[in-house]
């Protein structure tokens, strides 16, 4: 009996340990892929992946990073998704709504960039949002894209608005986000959708809510439309001013998008509209923070890839129309008497005896409020900005007394003109302000072969409506008395015009006496630049 039970406990034991070393080993195969799992996630994660166009420096500056996708990018499905989320909120049909140009081949606007960071791929905006435009011969032409000319539809003000409003939506909420993800096409496992359900939209809500908080300056300001934005109102907001207590003729610094071409010959010159930055290096950083990037966050290749672009082979197109060769050169010695002086001889030789200086308001009298919105305490905070990254805090910023004079290289694809965008030909500059239009419309992109520039005059096409620019007012003003124009004193006067007038650079000295003739010469002559 002994030895029966002897035997039975023996196969039992058997029996016992071969299950306990099924188990191990089932529960060791389940270690190991839990671990695998574990450093996938770590490494997916941990990857920071830029796309990449380092062989191609146009396309590098189109759709490369600054860096600010690592701290600000949005997944690219609910990138792709928000136009449809929150179209009550979009001025039209998606992205493009909102002034963004896509080319074919490619799913995503020029101005934005692609980073695998996170666990996810993230779109956000790098320097060429601001810089890449568009323009047509005809209506029924494509459209042309040029790159490093000012971006002739981008509307910044609607874009902040739109995504902002967007975020206090009861639709923004991460079940219909992700739902608007995934019909855009995004796949997500269970995982990611656990992650962006948790994390990534309760995260974009509240920074959206933050970023609509730190720039209610916007509130103040008129509308900005097309190709304009304020650009260092931003900063003011980024570094946590107390907005509310900024003196009202402070706040506002609407002002155009500028061309980014031939920055080599721009070494030395004063940059930015009012000249407060001498180094084109630092007006690069500066830009980049515009973006998002930091110094712990700046794509350092990609930066130097665009920066070695821009000094030495961005370049405007020419004129494409026939140049009348008489008209031309008889506009050449007026030219270089009224203007070469203050903007070079040429659209490639920038020499003259004020080129890149700095233009006292007292004299030029444009509207001021650009100028007086950036202030001597902005260019302190700004040397301190990046105190603890010696090799690149600014060192340049300083506060000026006017508006910097700039060379015209591919001035026909810079309009409007004036540092507020508030002239809408070359024509009509060459014209004292009282007979500038006190009204036109920004947004299309057809040229104006005669004047120069682009057609303002129409209101809309095929349906989409054009931004309508006054430079002061124009009926009802009993309620509402117009600001002078420009100010008496040169400064900025706050109200429903502020920042728009197109008075400044008249007089015999910038040829607005001159007559018609010599006018519409001088205006042949520089479609040559």
């Amino acid at each position: 009996m002994s030895g029966f039970l002897s035997r039975v406990g023996s196969h039992l034991c058997r029996a016992g340990c071969w299950v306990w070393r099924r188990r191990c080993r089932f529960a060791g195969a389940a270690l190991i892929l839990l671990l695998a799992w574990a450093g996938y996630l770590y490494y997916d994660y941990r990857r920071d992946e830029p796309q990449a166009f380092y062989e191609n420096p146009v396309m590098q500056f189109k759709y490369g990073s600054t860096g600010g996708d690592r701290l600000a990018g949005i997944p690219v499905g609910i990138w792709n998704g928000l136009p449809k989320l929150c179209r009550k909120y979009f001025p039209g049909e998606g992205w493009q709504s909102l002034g963004f140009i896509y080319e074919d081949g490619m799913s995503r606007p020029i101005g934005t960039s692609l980073r695998r960071s996170l666990g996810f791929e993230r779109i956000f905006l790098n320097c060429a949002a601001c810089h890449v435009g568009t323009y047509r011969a005809e209506p029924s032409d494509k459209p042309v894209v040029v790159v490093g000319m000012p971006a002739n539809h981008l509307e910044l003000g609607k874009l902040e608005k739109s995504l902002t409003d967007c975020a206090l939506d009861e639709s923004f909420n991460p079940w219909q986000v992700i739902q608007a993800a995934e019909d855009s096409g995004a796949k997500y496992s269970l995982f990611d959708r656990l992650v962006l359900q948790y994390v990534v939209v309760p995260a974009m809500r509240e920074l959206l809510i933050f970023a609509r908080f730190r720039f209610r300056f916007l509130d103040n300001e008129p509308d900005s439309g097309p190709g304009r934005f304020d650009t260092f109102n931003p900063a003011k907001a980024l570094l946590n001013w107390p907005l509310d207590l900024v003196p009202r003729r402070e706040m506002i610094g609407i002002v155009d998008f500028p061309s980014v071409w031939n920055q080599s010959q721009r070494e030395g010159m004063w940059l930015h509209w009012d000249g407060n930055n001498n180094s084109v290096e630092e007006r690069n950083r500066s830009a980049a923070f515009g973006t998002g990037a930091v110094p712990t966050t700046l794509d350092t290749k990609s930066l130097s890839v665009i920066a070695d672009w821009l000094r030495t082979q961005a370049k405007p197109p020419p004129w494409p129309f026939p140049i009348d060769p008489v008209r031309a050169a008889r506009g050449k010695p007026l030219y270089e008497t009224y203007c070469s002086a203050c903007h070079g001889m040429s659209g490639k030789d920038f020499i003259g005896a004020r080129v890149g200086k700095v233009e006292p308001i007292a004299h030029i009298r444009t509207d001021p409020c650009r100028l007086d919105n950036y202030t001597h305490a902005l260019a302190a905070e700004q040397g301190n900005l990046y105190s603890g990254f010696p090799d690149l805090r600014f060192r340049h910023f300083r506060k000026t007394d006017g508006y910097a004079n700039m060379p015209l290289d591919g001035i026909w694809l810079r309009g409007p003109y004036l540092h507020n965008g508030s002239v809408p030909t070359l024509r009509d500059l060459l014209e004292p302000a009282a007979k500038r239009p006190a009204f036109f419309y920004r947004g299309y992109d057809v040229i104006d072969r005669e004047k120069v520039g682009f057609l303002s005059n129409l209101p809309s096409e095929k349906g989409v409506p054009f931004f309508r620019y006054e430079t002061r007012c124009i009926e009802n003003c009993a309620a509402e008395p117009p600001a002078p124009s420009p100010p008496a004193d040169n400064v900025c006067v706050p109200g429903k015009w502020a920042g728009n007038s197109n008075a400044g650079h008249e007089g015999k000295e910038y040829g607005t006496d001159l007559p018609p003739e010599d006018k519409d010469a001088i205006v042949e002559y520089l479609k040559t630049f």
